[in-house]
């Protein structure tokens, strides 16, 4: 695992701490799944995660999911009620039980997690989870459900829509995060944890959001949000000490306090100042935040005394041109930053706005 892959991993593991998360086994799932899921949870509760593992289906299944927690040592207790729970989380144990009433993330297990302040609700489904046009969906807010209902009447297919809809509801009901997940996939609930873009399905509460400046301590989650982006060549290779150095270059978008997206005004003497490093996080694509990061740069440049920007952009020209910006010569780029892009030259454009 590569470093940054791990600075990853271990940014989560503080945010996850001292919560409480209800997961949820789908009946039928393949032995391998179960075990493999299980032995994720076991590293949960490690760094401090409180786990409620229901096991859908008949008791015998429960039965079978308690006989391997056992042998792979995970603390827990078998509960018969939800009423139960909360004195074995007060423990240090995961409660387990069987769901047997209503869907899988239904009324049942929605109760649940709003009575012991789940942080998520997760459901680890024996099939391909949510599904449009045969992609996954990857989040969604309640709010943002209406418009998949109208996708619907259109004709799109949208798969697992019964989920979608008793995520929403458990959300509503008071849950912030309801993860659905294809729980036959290798490795799918520490992907789907432990990953900036995720692999499953999130239903989220409609979200706080804020632009703000980098903050030393958001850099290594900077950098994993940022690297797949880098490893593709779409953005330029940056490591710590160099974001560290230009941080006060850098805004970051946040929504309930997680990173999801960035950007970065880079400025020049007697030069137009440059938008780079915009990135937002896949799984939150489509939803504005991307035209927030560039209006805040430019906010930030017009308070500055800076009277134009430029960027250089390889994929992004239409998006840029809908917000004013214009193809532009290599004159206006500062000669040192004109070196820069010779020498890592990705088949990028040159465009330029003035800023009223």
């Amino acid at each position: 695992m590569a470093v940054g892959d791990v600075r990853g991993t271990l940014q989560y593991v503080p945010m996850f701490r001292g919560r409480t998360f209800v997961v949820v086994l789908d009946e039928g799932l393949p032995e391998f799944a179960v075990a493999e899921a299980l032995l994720d949870l076991k590293a949960l509760q490690e760094v401090g995660v409180n786990l409620v593992i229901a096991v859908a289906g008949e008791e015998k299944g429960e039965s079978a999911v308690a006989d391997r927690a056992m042998d792979i040592e995970i603390k827990f207790a078998r509960v018969e009620t939800p009423d139960e729970v909360a004195s074995v989380l007060e423990r240090g144990q995961a409660a387990m039980m069987s769901c047997r009433a209503g869907g899988l993330l239904g009324e049942e297990m929605s109760s649940l997690g709003t009575g012991v302040e789940a942080a998520k609700l997760i459901g680890l489904v024996n099939g391909p989870g949510v599904l449009r046009d045969g992609q996954p969906l990857h989040a969604v807010s309640c709010s943002a459900l209406a418009d998949l209902g109208e996708a619907l009447e259109e004709g799109e297919a949208i798969e697992g829509v019964g989920l979608l809809e008793e995520a929403a509801a458990a959300c509503r009901a008071g849950i912030p995060r309801v993860h659905i997940l294809d729980g036959r996939r290798q490795g799918v609930l520490a992907d789907e944890l432990f990953s900036n873009e995720g692999v499953g399905t999130m239903v989220h509460a409609d979200s706080y959001r804020q632009v703000r400046s980098l903050r030393e301590d958001d850099v290594p989650e900077l950098l994993a949000m940022i690297g797949r982006s880098v490893r593709a060549s779409h953005l330029v290779p940056r490591d710590y000490d160099e974001i560290l150095e230009k941080a006060e270059d850098f805004l970051i978008l946040c929504v309930d306090d997680n990173v999801v997206g960035c950007v970065a005004l880079h400025r020049y003497r007697e030069h137009p100042a440059e938008v780079a490093c915009l990135y937002v996080k896949q799984s939150h694509e489509g939803l504005g935040y991307g035209r927030a990061l560039v209006e805040s740069a430019e906010e930030r440049a017009r308070g500055l005394g800076i009277s134009s920007v430029f960027v250089f952009t390889s994929r992004a020209v239409p998006f840029f041109e809908n917000l004013g910006y214009d193809s532009a010569s290599m004159e206006i780029v500062p000669d040192e930053r004109a070196r820069k892009f010779e020498e890592r030259n990705r088949g990028s454009e040159v465009l330029a706005k003035e800023l009223a």
